[in-house]
């Protein structure tokens, strides 16, 4: 078996789970009620199957410029992406549309207690 061959093999491996982790992702999106568990749902699968996506398309390119700039774009992604639900996330819980009662621990209202005491 020749690299060309494997490197096919690869691909259509990494694009078929990448593309059903996405879909994962978009059912999740639609399917879930609370802000917390879509904002899980959206984050986790979704960058995993964006890097599967990456590996797929770097294993049938195979040229050393393209999987320079495809990992690039795969280290931003998991960078990015839970910094940017961790946002979210807490801007939602500072804006009440979240329910602290749905929380097995509440760290976040402790911190803010915390900070309204040495305020005021």
């Amino acid at each position: 078996m020749d690299w060309t061959a494997i490197g096919t093999v690869v691909a259509s491996v990494a694009l078929l789970l990448g593309c059903l982790l996405t879909l994962v992702a978009a059912v999740g999106l639609l399917r879930l009620s609370d802000l917390l568990a879509r904002m899980h749902t959206t984050a986790k699968p979704q960058v995993l199957g964006v890097v599967l996506s990456l590996v797929a398309v770097g294993a049938a390119l195979q040229r050393s410029s393209d999987i320079a700039t495809l990992v690039a774009i795969a280290a931003f992604q998991l960078l990015t992406v839970p910094v940017a639900a961790h946002v979210v996330g807490r801007a939602a819980y500072r804006t009440g549309q979240v329910d602290p009662t749905v929380l097995d621990h509440d760290d976040l209202a402790d911190t803010l207690a915390e900070e309204e005491r040495s305020a005021g």
